[in-house]
């Protein structure tokens, strides 16, 4: 288990996130019920995720068990589930509004770590950090931070905020976060939740089929052509982890990354994905060598 920042929360290093569980609550509580009886404690959820329904079915499928469970939901989506709409809302008044509405769904009385779900330079910063601040002195919250890839706005919120964690894409596909947002939070002893380390399902076993169906026009400093060459290269890698291994063990070795986040929408992926291996950490030279295989990337916006 992971400390979350400066809280007194501790994750497990493989978070689930919920929103690939589907609408069907028996088979989305079998697919959350494997992974805490497999060592996950951390569920990851949004307002957004089908309209409030993804934390319904959460709610239900942990209301049992919910001192032993650690759950993560975000804000700042402002939906009519009706007509199935939404838009950016960092208000105090729609934060506080959102807190309570998720709090419902979920059948809890708090939330254990809340996210403002985006987030631009534009914002009313200020607003927002006192809207959870408030939650949090209140015991609604235990504690919050912000899932984004934008290094102006993290940037904001570490100089600004007690937050405890950042949200952000980040995978050996996606190595824009070492430029210089994970040496920045974990000097500031902020915690990275990495979600999308298996990068749509290419850094997998079935690696190649994603890559014609989800990388079919490349896959951001990449083409089509170099992911195949790039995936080959990986699973040539003469080690005896799968390359969901590699790409697990990969982002946790940046002492800053406290989980991975990866989505399931069926045990079986969640087989493949809890190992015995991910605990082990990357050997050095492994370590290396996939930074030598892959791109370093860096933001090109929001700078």
């Amino acid at each position: 288990m992971n400390q979350l920042g400066k809280s007194s929360i501790y994750i497990s290093e493989l978070t689930l996130g919920c929103m690939s569980v589907g609408t069907d609550l028996q088979r989305a509580k079998n697919i959350i019920d494997y992974a805490l009886d497999n060592g996950i404690n951390h569920l990851d959820t949004a307002d957004l995720y089908d309209f409030g329904e993804n934390e319904k079915i959460v709610g239900e499928a942990i209301k049992q068990k919910r001192d032993q469970v650690i759950i993560t939901s975000k804000v700042g989506n402002h939906f009519n589930k009706v007509k199935q709409t939404w838009f950016w809302d960092p208000s105090k008044k729609h934060i506080l509004n959102g807190l309570k509405a998720s709090l419902q769904r979920l059948q809890t009385d708090y939330i254990d770590f809340y996210m403002l779900h985006g987030g631009t330079i534009e914002d009313p910063i200020d607003e927002t950090i006192e809207a959870f601040e408030e939650l949090k002195q209140e015991g609604l919250i235990r504690a919050y931070g912000i899932s984004s890839i934008r290094p102006n706005v993290i940037k904001e919120f570490v100089k600004k905020s007690s937050i405890d964690g950042v949200m952000m894409q980040y995978s050996l596909f996606d190595r824009r976060p070492e430029e210089e947002i994970l040496d920045l939070l974990l000097r500031n002893q902020i915690s990275v939740l990495a979600r999308g380390p298996l990068a749509k399902g290419i850094l997998t076993e079935h690696g190649i089929h994603q890559i014609d169906k989800k990388g079919k026009n490349g896959l951001l400093g990449y083409s089509k052509e170099e992911l195949h060459q790039t995936y080959e290269q990986l699973t040539s890698i003469n080690n005896p982890a799968k390359i969901s291994e590699l790409a697990f063990q990969y982002v946790l070795k940046h002492p800053a990354v406290a989980s991975a986040v990866f989505g399931a929408s069926s045990i079986d992926q969640i087989k493949e994905s809890v190992t015995k291996n991910i605990t082990h950490s990357l050997p050095e030279h492994i370590y290396e060598k996939l930074k030598v295989i892959t791109k370093a990337l860096v933001y090109e916006a929001h700078r």
